[in-house]
């Protein structure tokens, strides 16, 4: 189905290839300019190339400051920015090209790739949002986290997803008022990308498509996703065919498992 849209600019992470890639000209094809960040500057001058709407953006977001700069220059560039889209990461095919069938063991994580993992996992995307801020007027923020299996199985990947999908939750509740929305999106499977090796022995054919992500994203900031918060959608799930509310209703369901939370206990008096 097609949105209603007024052209938007997102800044989009990881964008050169795989997910990113298809994300970003999904959203260039439904008529807004994207901002793409990604340290392979090969993959962002292909993409460049492409279209005029695309904004490349080489940096390593590993490093605080060039976190920074990229949202200054796609401001500065724009004017403003209406969406963030969290979607950079690195995962264990990155450490072996087996990781994925042979995980990491306990005695594997040296501090040096724990914190790899979560400065481009969990604090880039921090840093980006709160870089973004200000230039956001009813904007959206759009994370990729995992699904839940992953989150118990797999470090330090899991951890990272886990803390990400814990901060979107919490933003969700924090930048309501603002007018701002967010949301998870995953795919909701093992997706045909680089981000996972070869080694891990998995039948490529089986795998979900990177596109897949495009229709929900630019759902999510489309004019009709404006009161729609707090959610994590599962593209894989996301019927193309129908209106983007009824699509999210069949595919999405609250951030994380709050209902988990009926566990807590509470000091009383």
């Amino acid at each position: 189905m097609t949105e209603k849209n007024n052209g938007r600019v997102a800044l989009v992470t990881g964008a050169a290839g795989g997910i990113g890639a298809a994300i970003t000209k999904a959203l260039v094809a439904a008529g807004h300019d994207v901002a793409a960040v990604d340290r392979d500057a090969a993959g962002l001058a292909r993409l460049g190339a492409a279209s005029g709407h695309v904004f490349p953006l080489v940096a390593d977001l590993a490093d605080v400051k060039q976190c920074q700069n990229v949202v200054a220059q796609a401001a500065k560039r724009y004017g403003r920015i209406d969406a963030v889209i969290n979607n950079a990461g690195i995962g264990v095919s990155s450490l072996r090209p087996d990781g994925e069938a042979n995980l990491p063991r306990i005695q594997e994580l040296t501090p040096e790739i724990w914190d790899d993992f979560f400065a481009i996992n969990v604090r880039a995307p921090m840093l980006l949002v709160q870089a973004a801020l200000p230039h956001m007027r009813n904007g959206r923020i759009i994370n990729n986290t995992t699904s839940f299996r992953t989150m118990l199985r797999v470090l330090p990947y899991g951890a990272t997803k886990s803390a990400l999908e814990s901060m979107s939750a919490i933003w969700a509740t924090e930048l309501k008022d603002r007018g701002i929305t967010v949301n998870v999106l995953i795919p909701g499977g093992p997706t045909d990308t680089p981000f996972i090796a070869d080694g891990a022995g998995w039948d490529r054919a089986k795998m979900l498509r990177p596109q897949i992500m495009g229709p929900p994203a630019c759902w999510l900031i489309s004019d009709d996703a404006a009161s729609y918060t707090g959610n994590r959608i599962i593209a894989a799930n996301w019927d193309a065919a129908l209106p983007g509310a009824q699509a999210a209703a069949k595919a999405g369901r609250a951030i994380g498992w709050p209902e988990l939370g009926a566990d807590a206990v509470w000091l009383k008096g």
